[in-house]
């Protein structure tokens, strides 16, 4: 073997450190971890057992299992059985726990009992970028993600996956039972063994036909008629790519736009960004700890309401509007095209006639004003226009408010721009555990772990160290 890189013999007798503290460098992330959780006070967090038992065997400090988890999800390991294997080989685990070995099942109900208390270690360590001065730039972008839960396709049941699924169950028994017919008349010509699998057939069609009604009459029970069920609150979400969807859930965050840094997250079983603005744009400005806020999101987040409670919150928003009109897909003018003239309480229309206030109506709890004019009868560029007798406008009450985020928007467009550079994805791409709750944990860790490896980039291991030391 002589001109390679060469190995030592094994059974010549090596001289290791002395110590376990020289197996772990000065700036590793481990020590970082350690001066955390260190630093925390674990039973005004919540969590248990943070007293010595009187009697009976010793628990393991919850200090201890906090640290084997936090660096589990730095290092993408949130798996217990990888965890209680990684405590018996990994030096930096080993330096970090004590060589403390607990088993995964240990290790899992950690997870599983402290959930309230991991997610406040989580708001604690944002709370900690505060005080360091990195969420001094009071700017956030919120987007959403899909994660994928602990529940397959097939055992999730829409209106239109049941649907489908007993029309293919119809068609199977059509042609199960046209092939008997066919055996039939054919008579000793068909083996008995081909008549007997398809009788099964049939028979295990029957059964899954009653299986599927069960589940049936349990979904559209449920709120929005849908059923899962692996994980009861995971559901069935649209992704970006077309006529694809995941089981799952969707976490929204808010991410500074200085830093990086994920200031709040939301876990929801709601497939739709659409009303989720408002409320993650004020656990946002809560969490920065500032009277306004400046928040960027994409057309997805656009719904009346939610900007106008984020408006009167201090929150000041910007988005595009998603270009919904059928008039303007279909070459036609758009409402955008209408201009209103305040003072007179009129639009224009692109012909230069004046469209006056009609009546007022109210649409899924918003009141809305109609505006018309009688001189369409005879413009010239009606077939641009409208297909109908007459142009309708309509107007929100609150219209001002939207007009003002489109003007915003307007003058600033290098926003969205700055939305897609900052809006982050905090690593994960599917849960392991089950149930609303538990999923929020989980994601609670996984937005912590993204948070460290931020700040050590910023302020580098030693730095976080220091700053935890005072």
């Amino acid at each position: 073997m002589s001109g390679f890189v060469e190995g030592i013999d094994r059974s010549q007798g090596s001289l290791f450190p002395a110590h376990l503290e020289d197996y772990v460098a000065e700036d590793n992330p481990v020590r970082a971890v350690d001066a955390f959780v260190e630093g925390l006070d674990l039973g005004k967090l919540g969590f248990g057992r943070v007293e010595p038992l009187e009697k009976g065997r010793p628990c393991y400090h919850p200090a201890t299992l906090l640290k084997i988890y936090i660096f589990g999800y730095l290092n993408r390991i949130p798996s217990s059985r990888r965890l209680e294997r990684e405590c018996q080989r990994n030096i930096e685990l080993i330096w970090l726990t004590g060589q403390l070995t607990p088993d995964f099942k240990t290790i899992a109900d950690f997870r599983k009992d402290n959930g309230k208390a991991i997610r406040e270690v989580c708001r604690t360590f944002v709370a900690l970028c505060r005080e360091l001065d990195l969420l001094s730039v009071s700017s956030v972008a919120i987007d959403g993600s899909k994660f994928k839960a602990v529940n397959a396709r097939d055992k999730n049941f829409t209106e239109a996956k049941m649907r489908r699924r007993f029309e293919r169950i119809e068609e199977s028994v059509a042609r199960y039972l046209s092939q008997l017919e066919t055996a039939d008349l054919r008579g000793d010509a068909v083996p008995e063994a081909k008549v007997a699998r398809l009788k099964d057939k049939l028979a295990k069609l029957k059964q899954e036909v009653a299986r599927l009604t069960a589940i049936k009459e349990e979904m559209m029970q449920s709120e929005d008629k849908q059923v899962s069920l692996t994980d009861p609150d995971a559901r069935s979400m649209a992704t970006s790519g077309k006529d694809t969807g995941i089981v799952g859930y969707n976490v929204q965050t808010a991410v500074d736009t200085k830093h990086h840094l994920i200031v709040a997250h939301e876990v929801t079983n709601i497939g739709t960004d659409r009303h989720q603005l408002s409320n993650i744009a004020e656990q946002a400005r809560t969490a920065m700890g500032v009277e306004t806020l400046d928040a960027v999101a994409d057309r997805g987040y656009y719904a009346s309401e939610e900007i106008r409670a984020c408006e009167e919150a201090g929150i000041t928003v910007t988005l595009p509007k998603p270009m919904t009109s059928n008039s303007k897909a279909e070459g036609r003018f758009g409402k955008q095209d209408f201009r209103y003239v305040a003072e007179k309480d009129i639009y224009i229309c692109p012909a230069g006639e004046a469209l006056a206030y009609s009546f007022t109506t109210e649409e899924r709890g918003l009141v809305l004003r109609r505006y018309r004019t009688n001189a369409c009868q005879c413009c010239a560029i009606k077939h641009r226009c409208t297909t109908a007798k007459e142009r309708l406008i309509t107007r929100w009450e609150h219209e001002a408010v939207l007009e003002t985020v489109q003007a915003r928007l307007d003058r600033h467009p290098e926003k969205m721009t700055v939305r897609r550079s900052t809006a982050e994805h905090p690593g994960a791409t599917h849960f392991l555990m089950k149930r609303l709750p538990k999923v929020k944990t989980e994601m609670a860790l996984n937005v912590l772990a993204y948070n460290m490896k931020r700040v050590m980039a910023i302020l580098g291991v030693v730095g976080l160290r220091e700053a935890l030391a005072t």
